[in-house]
């Protein structure tokens, strides 16, 4: 079976993406293990902290966070059980529910946050910070070329 003709830069860039993937899975699970403290995943960690920037409807978290609507939903009904988060009304719109932090919420949002501020200080004066903003600028480059309308 002939391999599909890839340029060298597409070499690079399918070597990069799988790196990316990777990278992802322990960020996933580091992050999962610095929210763990806190009674937390990581998944729901992410919805604490977009909640906390703003208060947005479950579908904007969605979109911000490049994650399923759905999926999104039920960690927030999740949260809300628990007394992390409540829904309030949304003046802009009568169904869509803005997700905002309760005092509790914040406070173990707080908490992880601590435990990932020591971790990525440490991590990112190992890496050096010029290389990450390197790093940061192309993973913006390509996340700008991969949301953009497609023609």
């Amino acid at each position: 079976m002939k391999k599909p003709d890839r340029t060298a830069a597409g070499d690079a860039f399918a070597l990069f993406s799988i790196s990316v993937i990777r990278l992802a899975a322990h960020l996933t699970a580091e992050g999962d293990a610095l929210a763990k403290p806190a009674g937390q995943t990581s998944a729901r960690w992410q919805v604490l902290a977009a909640a906390s920037h703003a208060s947005m409807p479950v579908a904007e978290i969605g979109r911000v966070l490049g994650l399923a609507r759905q999926g999104v939903q039920r960690i927030a009904d999740v949260l809300e059980t628990e007394g992390l988060v409540r829904y309030e009304d949304n003046p802009a719109h009568q169904r869509a529910k803005l997700l905002v932090l309760t005092e509790e919420g914040r406070a173990v949002l707080r908490d992880i946050q601590t435990r990932q501020a020591s971790w990525a200080n440490a991590l990112g004066a190992d890496i050096g910070a010029g290389d990450l903003q390197a790093a940061t600028a192309v993973l913006t480059r390509i996340l700008d070329g991969l949301v953009k309308p497609k023609r």
